[in-house]
This record gives C-alpha cells, structure tokens and sequence, in this order.
C-alpha cells in the first residue's frame, strides 16, 4: 500500500473547518475544481465520503466528526515544526552544554562563565572536558557541544569558529627566581631550564622556530601536556614555563611573569561548534555567554614578588 499524501491532512482540516468546497478552496488559494479533486481523493484514501450534501449546503459524516479534532491538532503540530523556534526562555531552559578545551581555559574563564549561567539560566548545567586532541569527531557526533582552540591553516567545513580574544606567549617563573630581577634578556632566558608544554611530545613551537632562526635552542628539562602542569613546576622549581598570558591568568598569581625577549606571533584563540548547531537558540544563547566572559576577562599583571598589580 502506497503511503497516503500527508499535504491531504492540510486539505483536510479546511475543508472540514469550512464546511464548503468553495470557501476551503479559496481559502488555500486553490480552483474549485481543484478542491473537488482533493476532496475525491481524500475519500479514497479513508474509505469515507467525509462531506455529503445536505439541502444547499454540505455536512460531515461521523468519520470526519471523529477525525476534525485530531487532524486540526496534527496540521497545527506540523506547522509549528517547521516554524523558526520561539524565543528561548532561558528561566526555563533544562540542558548540559559540554565545553571541551584546555585545562587553563576552565581554570581561568570557568567560575564567572558558570556564575553568568546560573543568574541566567539556572536550569543550565556546564560540563567541562579536557582537550586531548584537535579532531572535530566530539562535535560532529554532539558529544561535545563547544570547543575553545588554536585555529590552525584551514579548519574543517564541519567546523564554525568564533575568534573570542588574542593572546601572547610570556615567560613565567617563580617569585624568587633569578629572571625575576632585571630585564630578561635572550641570552638570560635561553639561559635557563625550562619545562615546555606539548600534547604530542614535540619540543617544537612558536619559541623554538624563533630561536632556531638566531640560531639559538632552549634547554628543555621536561615536557608536560599542559599549563597548569607547566605553572606548577615552575612555582616549585627554578624551571621557566612559556605559557600564553590571558588564558593563564588566574593560575599566575603568585608567580612572575614577563615578556620573552623574542619576536612571537599573537595566538588567536577560537570558540568551535558544529554547523548543525547554528540556528539552535540555547546553542546561540550558550556561545554569545562564552564570548562577553571571554571579551570582558582582563590579564593579571604580577609584580617582582608575584604579587597582583592589576
């Protein structure tokens, strides 16, 4: 059995709301004939006559009595599917949004992006995942509804980024360490002992093509997949950390930071999602927040004794 034509069920509804095979007819913009065609077949495929006449007018059977409520409530169904969404009423908005970036970005932006959803959405849960590689896999399956990076050469067409600041690489140490006095200079840096944040294993970046090009190299003593791991070391050791300044923020205090005495590329950091989440208004909602958090976040400046300055 063939499946019945469902543009019959809008047909339907007008028919039996007008009770005329003109009026309906010319309430859908259609030709009287036309209508009559479309009557005739919707008798077929119910097995009903639906309307018969009566004196100069026309009356609906017990079937089509049965079936106006119904088929009123799935044409209006139908048309409110394929409708924009209606404004999001955030008060009573029920959803996770699983963000997926590194762990200085959770550390440094999470407290005030989950203060700015509560006040706004308290029904909104944030889920922060670590970022343990760059493929897009987590946000086409929606595992992962949003994702903070480094844009690197072309992204995937799967892919929608948003720049959401620019960053810069500094130097960091500990408060009483001896680059903590005076200007750091190239030599004074390279110098040093560093702990160098790779995910991959690679002692490769920014720094080292800088100073590959002098015909320089650092002197790495470990590898380590993050910053926080990074920060870490350097506040309990005489190791130089090189992390990016406004994505580590919060996790400076206490530490000494400055700039490398190199000339660095700024680092534009990027907020990433699925095209099919575009036109999703919770999904818009839930971007434009990590957005205005991440525009409105200031870089802590640390004096000498790793003290807060600003």
């Amino acid at each position: 059995m063939s499946n019945p034509d469902l543009n019959l069920l809008v047909v339907l509804d007008v028919l039996l709301t007008e009770g005329s095979v003109a009026r309906a007819a010319q309430r859908l913009r259609l030709s009287p004939s036309a209508m009559s065609r479309a009557l005739a077949r919707l008798r077929r495929t119910t097995g009903d006559p639906l309307l018969v006449r009566a004196g100069r007018g026309l009356v609906a059977t017990p079937r089509a009595m049965e079936l106006r409520e119904q088929v009123s409530q799935l044409v209006q169904d139908a048309q409110s599917v394929l409708r924009p969404s209606k404004k999001l009423r955030l008060k009573q908005l029920v959803r996770t949004f699983t963000l997926r970036t590194s762990d200085g970005f959770a550390e440094n932006f999470g407290a005030e992006l989950i203060a700015r959803v509560s006040q706004e959405a308290p029904g909104v849960r944030l889920r922060f995942v670590q970022k343990h590689s760059k493929d897009s896999i987590a946000l086409r399956d929606g595992t992962v509804d949003l994702e903070t990076g480094v844009v690197e050469n072309l992204i995937s067409p799967e892919v929608r980024a948003q720049a959401l600041f620019r960053d810069q690489l500094v130097g960091v140490v500990r408060a009483g360490h001896a680059l903590a006095r005076g200007k750091v200079s190239i030599a004074r840096f390279v110098d040093g002992k560093h702990v160098l944040v790779s995910r991959r294993g690679i002692n490769e970046g920014a720094v080292h093509d800088a100073l590959e090009r002098l015909g320089m190299t650092l002197d790495v003593t470990t590898v380590v997949s993050g910053f926080s791991i990074a920060l870490a070391l350097a506040r309990t050791s005489d190791l130089i950390a090189t992390v990016p300044e406004r994505h580590s923020g919060n996790l400076l205090a206490g530490l000494f930071s400055f700039p490398i005495p190199l000339v660095l590329p700024e680092i534009a950091v990027s907020l990433l999602w699925h095209p099919r989440m575009d036109a999703d208004l919770a999904h818009r909602w839930m971007r434009g927040v990590v957005q205005e958090v991440c525009a409105g976040a200031r870089t802590s400046v640390y004096d000498v004794r790793g003290v807060r300055i600003q």
